[in-house]
């Protein structure tokens, strides 16, 4: 299989961490349903591939995520598979949480927002009432020995909002991680940041007291940004990216977000630059096709098609 030529560059990482979102964030906004086996499968062969941690499902309401609605059938089909601290569950709430305990989840994430519209259009709660929300989720988690991660949504801009002022970011970021997360990941949800905002807001969140060594990126592709974001991310000091396999996936409630940062094309950049990741692409490029002829439609990944074709 071809491969990039290897050129590094100074003051980027020797290796990072990559936050597979694809059976999670990359399925829940699928319109028809995933069978649960298809899903077990495609988590399987994701970790096969050497992506050790995989964001498996969430233990939401099947009112508001309907394809997530067999997350403990999932866990209970992907048994040790499915679970360690590598393979955290997201959980809105605390029934989320009694639900992941239940199925022996020991890593968990929550969702929070930069912005009040969004806040209140994905959880129906203000800021406030989202972030007293998670503060017994968080707790209870930390009491139970699991690790934590905390999400933050629409860092880089919001569809109803417009531009976010990184102050407002920085301060939604602190009472996030202020609850007792161990990490956080920023989230341009909509796709619309550009390199020097990424920089600009990592400075400002350095200056208050939160490095990259606990953070994470998250950045969607609909404006094409989301993979020179990464790399921008990379030379600031990020040593973990989330990424989709196959660029599965978007947001349910921000109808102007398209799909995720392709795990592949991810990859291929990095090894290009000679940052290990421990993944297998070629395995990774198979799964994809694999998922996408279950989906019934062609991977959006460009070096899944470069190299599957």
């Amino acid at each position: 299989m071809r491969r990039p030529q290897r050129e590094a560059l100074p003051d980027m990482p020797g290796r990072i961490t990559i936050y597979e979102v694809g059976a999670r964030d990359g399925l829940q906004n699928e319109k028809t349903l995933v069978p649960v086996e298809v899903k077990a499968e495609f988590i399987r062969r994701l970790v096969a591939a050497g992506l050790d941690t995989v964001e498996t499902t969430s233990f939401v309401s099947p009112e508001w995520v309907p394809q997530l609605a067999d997350s403990a059938a999932l866990l209970g089909l992907l048994d040790e598979v499915g679970r360690g601290r590598n393979r955290p569950v997201l959980v809105p709430n605390e029934r989320g949480l009694d639900e992941a305990l239940a199925q022996g989840a020991q890593a968990i994430a929550v969702f929070g927002s930069a912005t009040e519209t969004f806040a209140r259009k994905n959880l129906n709660r203000s800021l406030e009432e989202s972030v007293a929300m998670f503060a017994p989720v968080v707790q209870r988690a930390r009491d139970e020995g699991l690790w934590v991660r905390g999400y933050l949504s629409m860092c880089f801009g919001d569809p109803w909002e417009g531009d976010v002022p990184i102050s407002q970011v920085v301060d939604a970021a602190f009472r996030i991680m202020d609850l007792g997360c161990d990490q956080l990941s920023l989230g341009d949800t909509i796709g619309t940041g550009t390199t020097g905002h990424v920089h600009r807001l990592l400075d400002a969140l350095d200056a208050r007291g939160l490095g990259t060594d606990r953070l994470g990126v998250h950045f969607h592709d609909t404006y094409g940004q989301a993979l020179a974001n990464t790399l921008a991310a990379l030379a600031h000091g990020v040593t973990v990216v989330d990424s989709s396999a196959g660029g599965l996936g978007g947001c349910p409630y921000a109808m102007s977000a398209t799909g995720n940062l392709a795990t592949e094309d991810l990859v291929w950049a990095l090894d290009g630059l000679g940052i290990e990741t421990g993944v297998d692409l070629e395995a990774l490029v198979q799964t994809s096709v694999w998922m996408a002829g279950n989906l019934g439609r062609p991977s959006p990944s460009r070096v899944v098609k470069a190299l599957a074709g």
